[in-house]
């Protein structure tokens, strides 16, 4: 886990390299057809990928995206009315059946679909109008670091050239540089604080609230650290009740609208006795943790879950845990 969290900055870079003309492929077509909506397919930690794109989509292109369960075809035999919506499923594998089956569905419906894998001439590459590879190497880590990271690349350089939007391509093609940086962020403060502890919560909004919930899939698999991934807008909603003293928070603020908020939610929590880490230079309460800005909003949130993934491998360790091998799981996880 820990040398291929250290490869990400050279898998991203070979990415932007290896899959630009079937981006833009993608992207002549998406702007031919011209969708109505966008519909995204995933589980797990690409799950957590899809709701990046979510919140990308929609503040760059005003289009409304919806996550759809992948049962409603595996195992409901459901297809949905998707004619004049794009679709797209992100699967490191791209052999789990009920993912597969739900982009074929999809397309069957009339929906663009693309698929982004790092396995090519798998089933959902055969599914799919179109491919993005992410040509990042065998992932042999059990938690997926590498290949999430090139997942979000992959979909916010799809929507760079569908959009046009100059800034954020400028943007996702710096991101090599940026995102090594964030690798050298240093988090370790955060490691003997939270000795003793097994619970936590972890903050975000927009397409920070999507790696909020990646980080918390992660405390889960690795450390074995019950994270549950809140808004910072909802966590006041009944959650912050068992924030008794000494609770550990961690609050992952991009440089974004959103900034102000999570942090302010951050240093109020820490305020009430809350054991609270921040990415934000906004002072207050909250102990601040370092951060490799990127300069664009969009792109910002990404190179926060590439500093965490380095914290969180050291984290397991000083536990006595194996992050490379977690109990119980497995690295193809094939659900219907």
């Amino acid at each position: 886990m820990r040398r291929e969290i250290g490869e990400i900055p050279d898998v991203v870079a070979n990415f932007l390299d290896q899959s630009s003309a079937v981006v833009a492929a993608a992207a002549v077509a998406l702007r031919t057809s011209q969708p109505a909506m966008v519909a995204t397919i995933a589980r797990g930690s690409s799950d957590h990928a899809s709701a990046y794109l979510k919140y990308a989509i929609e503040l760059t292109l005003g289009l409304p995206v919806a996550s759809i369960g992948p049962s409603i075809a595996s195992i409901y035999g459901r297809d949905l009315k998707l004619d004049r919506c794009a679709a797209i499923a992100i699967s490191q594998s791209g052999k789990s059946p009920d993912i597969v089956g739900m982009t074929q569905s999809a397309r069957r419906s009339g929906a663009t679909a693309i698929a982004i894998t790092n396995t090519a001439g798998s089933p959902l590459a055969e599914s799919a109008d179109f491919t993005i590879n992410l040509h990042a190497g065998v992932e042999q880590s059990v938690a997926a670091t590498k290949t999430f990271a090139t997942s979000i690349v992959a979909g916010l350089a799809l929507l760079g050239q569908w959009s046009g939007d100059e800034a954020l391509i400028a943007a996702v093609n710096a991101l090599p540089e940026t995102l090594a940086k964030a690798v050298a962020c240093d988090w370790s403060e955060m490691i003997g604080a939270l000795d003793g502890h097994t619970a936590l919560y972890v903050l975000g909004r927009g397409p920070g609230w999507a790696i909020a919930n990646e980080a918390a899939l992660k405390f889960k698999e690795t450390c074995g650290i019950q994270g549950e991934a809140y808004s910072a807008a909802e966590v006041m909603h009944g959650p912050v009740s068992i924030v008794t003293p000494g609770y550990p928070v961690l609050a992952l603020a991009a440089r974004d609208a959103a900034e102000p908020s999570v942090a302010d939610m951050a240093h109020k929590l820490a305020g009430q006795g809350a054991l609270a880490f921040l990415t934000s230079d906004r002072s207050g309460a909250a102990h601040r943790l370092p951060f490799a800005a990127t300069g664009h909003p969009i792109t910002d949130p990404l190179s926060l879950i590439v500093s965490f993934y380095g914290f969180v491998e050291a984290l397991a360790r000083h536990r006595g845990l194996n992050p490379d091998a977690p109990r119980l799981l497995k690295k193809v996880t094939e659900t219907l």
